[in-house]
């Protein structure tokens, strides 16, 4: 399948009216497609490690690592759990947004590496999010695996070969350098990721950088030169990042008061906590109006 087969079959699945950027299921384990009918403002995403290939318009991401606008028939990838302001530029009703994602599966990439041994590795270990152009390869494969929505039977046999080839293709990819590292045991890459999963389960706790690198099973000062290397911030504020967003998103849900959000994210100060939530997103928590989004 070409680009634009598959561009046009992505488009022809998604209803014309579904425009507000949330995630569309396929029925396919871990693909999704997304549409936006409209430019949007500046949002905080915190998304598990992905694979986007932009069919149409564009895409703009910033954080620590990156600054990019990722074009149509361009794709990035992300390896780890990355903080990233998205903006779509330009998307209107007659000339939409449209991205098929795919959450990526850790497990079955560190199955393939049983299978291909270290042979295909390179030594440079490339960054957290990378952006690339798709090989025909890969296009096929996302068209094959795309085509099994809406086919139960068909999927129940088919999916999990076709999954698995998309994580081989993406693991080969010019852009994939960080997977390929994060599949070596002890590399900084998976050490980065197991502390990244211990942060995010526990991020509410309070926690050294010493106890943050024993997840990692580095000495804390190893340990923050490869967490900053690989995240771009230190592992401190990569945790009051995350507590800062998921309080935002509690606070725009109508969840709960300021307070109680403030409360239920670690902080035992609701003062320090209001104003280390105007820095980061440019506006009290009590206005919620203006400054940066947070992706419910």
């Amino acid at each position: 399948m070409q680009f634009k087969d598959l561009a046009d079959k992505v488009s022809a699945f998604v209803n014309p009216n579904w425009g507000n950027g949330v995630p569309l299921a396929t029925g396919l384990r871990n693909m999704s497609v997304t549409r936006y009918s409209r430019e949007t403002d500046p949002e905080i995403r915190l998304d598990d490690p992905r694979f986007c290939l932009i069919l149409q318009g564009r895409q703009h991401l910033s954080g620590a690592l990156c600054d990019m606008t990722v074009e149509a028939g361009q794709t990035f990838i992300s390896s780890h759990l990355l903080p990233l302001t998205a903006h779509v530029p330009g998307a209107q009703p007659k000339s939409p947004c449209l991205m098929l994602n795919l959450t990526l599966d850790i497990s079955v990439l560190r199955s393939l590496y049983d299978q291909i041994g270290d042979t295909v590795f390179d030594e440079t270990e490339g960054k957290a999010i990378e952006i690339g152009a798709p090989d025909d390869a890969l296009i096929d494969a996302l068209g094959r695996y795309f085509q099994l929505a809406g086919k139960p039977w068909e999927a129940n046999v088919m999916a999990p070969l076709i999954l698995k080839e998309l994580h081989f293709r993406l693991l080969m990819a010019t852009h994939g350098g960080m997977l390929r590292q994060l599949l070596v045991r002890d590399s900084p890459a998976s050490r980065m990721a197991r502390a990244i999963a211990h942060i995010k389960r526990s991020y509410r706790t309070p926690m050294t950088v010493a106890e943050m690198a024993k997840s990692a099973g580095l000495g804390p000062s190893a340990f923050f030169g490869h967490f900053k290397s690989i995240t771009g911030t230190t592992p401190l504020q990569y945790q009051k990042d995350l507590r800062l967003i998921h309080a935002r998103r509690m606070i725009g849900r109508g969840e709960c008061t300021v307070t109680a959000a403030a409360a239920a994210v670690g902080y035992e100060s609701a003062t320090q906590f209001s104003r280390e939530y105007a820095r980061k997103f440019g506006a009290s928590p009590r206005s919620f109006r203006g400054g940066i989004r947070v992706a419910s």
